[in-house]
C-alpha cells in the first residue's frame, strides 16, 4: 500500500513538473490519426503537451532542417542532400525513428457490387490519363461480373508536399519505367495534365467523396472514416490483396532486408502482402539542443516504440515488426541530451 502510494505521489509530480512543457512537431498527414491518439494519451500520463501541425511530409522535412520544430514527421524518407543540409544548419545529423506501418488506399466514388481490382499496368495507366473511362475495356476484363459505369475517370492527387505521394509514386516508379522516367518519385511531382489536387489525406478524401467517378491515393484510415470504397491491388505474386493490416504486415516481412541500416528504406512492390505499404518516421536530432525537451523527447519515442504500439490497429495501423521496433529502440538510445 506504502509503495503504490509513494509510486502515485511520484508520478504525479512527474506530470506536474511537466505540465509546462510542450514539444512542437509538424510533418505527414498519413499517421496524423494515430499521432492524435498518441499525443492525447501520453499527455494525460506524462503532463507533457504535443503541438502538432498536420502540414505534409515535405513540410516536417523543411522545419527539422530550419530547427523550428522539436521532431519532424514524414512518410518519405530524408534524402542524402536533405540530410547533408540539416547537418550543416543543425550541426547534428537527423535520426529516422519508423513509428508504424500503414497502406495507401486506392479510394475512388463509384456503387460497385465489390471492391475494384487494379493491375499494375491498368492503375498506372489510369493515374497516367491513358485510361480515361471506367467502362473500358482493360478495366472491365480484370472485373468480370461488375457493372462498370460509362463515366469519366476523374484523377484527385495531392496538392502539397506528402509522404503518401512519396509511398505511391515510389509504388509508380516500380512497376513503370515509363512514370519513372517522365514524373518520378518525390514527395512532390508534376501530375499528368487533366488530374485534381487537393491539400493533405483529408482534402483528397474529401475530394472523392464529393465526385462521382473520382479516384485517388489515402492512407487507410482516411478512407475507412470517410467510409470510402477501396481497390485491390495486384501484387508481384499476382495475388489481388486489399491494405488490411495482415497484409500490411505481409508486406514489411517481406521487404526487412530492403531496410537500411539508418531506418531509411521502402516496402512498396512487396513480392506478398498489400503492394503500396510503408514505414512512416519521426525525424529527431541526435544532438538534441535543449536538455528537458531532449528528454522528453526519448521517453515519448520509447513508450510509443512499445505501450504505444497497441493502439495502431484500432485506427487502421499495423503495429511495427518486433525486428523493426528493436532496431529503432537502439536508434533512440543514440540521441544525446546534453
Amino acid at each position: 500500500m506504502l509503495f503504490r502510494l509513494i509510486l502515485l505521489l511520484c508520478t504525479l509530480a512527474t506530470i506536474a513538473a511537466n505540465a509546462q512543457l510542450q514539444l512542437n512537431g509538424a510533418g505527414a498527414t498519413f499517421p496524423y490519426v494515430l499521432y492524435s491518439k498518441w499525443f492525447d494519451v501520453y499527455s494525460k500520463k506524462s503532463g507533457i503537451h504535443f503541438n502538432y501541425q498536420s502540414i505534409g511530409s515535405g513540410g516536417g522535412i523543411k522545419q527539422i532542417i530550419e530547427g523550428t520544430v522539436d521532431f519532424g514527421a514524414s512518410d518519405g524518407p530524408m534524402t542524402d542532400a536533405q540530410l547533408a543540409e540539416a547537418f550543416a544548419k543543425q550541426k547534428s545529423p537527423v535520426l529516422h525513428i519508423p513509428t508504424t506501418l500503414g497502406a495507401v488506399a486506392i479510394a475512388y466514388n463509384l456503387p460497385l457490387s465489390k471492391p475494384l481490382q487494379l493491375t499494375p499496368a491498368v492503375l498506372t495507366d489510369i493515374f497516367l490519363g491513358v485510361i480515361k473511362r471506367w467502362d473500358d475495356r482493360r478495366i472491365a476484363e480484370i472485373n468480370p461480373g461488375v457493372a462498370l459505369p460509362a463515366k469519366p475517370i476523374i484523377v484527385v492527387h495531392r496538392s502539397d508536399g506528402s509522404g503518401t505521394t512519396a509511398i505511391f509514386t515510389d509504388y509508380l516508379c516500380k512497376i513503370s519505367n515509363y512514370w519513372k522516367q517522365r514524373y518520378g518519385q518525390g514527395t512532390s511531382v508534376n501530375w499528368p495534365k487533366g488530374t485534381l489536387g487537393a491539400k493533405g489525406n483529408e482534402g483528397v478524401a474529401g475530394q472523392i467523396k464529393q465526385v462521382v467517378g473520382s479516384i485517388g491515393y489515402v492512407e487507410l484510415a482516411y478512407a475507412v472514416q470517410n467510409k470510402l470504397p477501396y481497390a485491390a491491388v495486384q501484387n508481384k505474386s499476382g495475388e489481388y490483396a486489399l491494405p488490411t493490416l495482415e497484409n500490411v504486415t505481409h508486406a514489411a516481412d517481406a521487404s526487412l532486408g530492403s531496410i537500411a541500416e539508418d531506418l531509411r528504406g521502402s516496402i512498396t512492390n512487396s513480392p506478398r502482402g498489400y503492394p503500396i505499404s510503408g514505414l512512416t518516421w519521426l525525424l529527431v536530432l541526435e544532438q538534441q539542443p535543449d536538455r528537458k525537451k531532449g528528454k522528453a523527447l526519448v521517453d515519448f519515442l520509447r513508450w510509443a516504440l512499445t505501450e504505444g504500439q497497441k493502439y495502431c490497429a484500432e485506427l487502421h495501423y499495423a503495429p511495427l515488426p518486433k525486428a523493426v521496433a528493436d532496431r529503432a529502440l537502439k536508434k533512440v538510445s543514440q540521441i544525446n541530451v546534453p
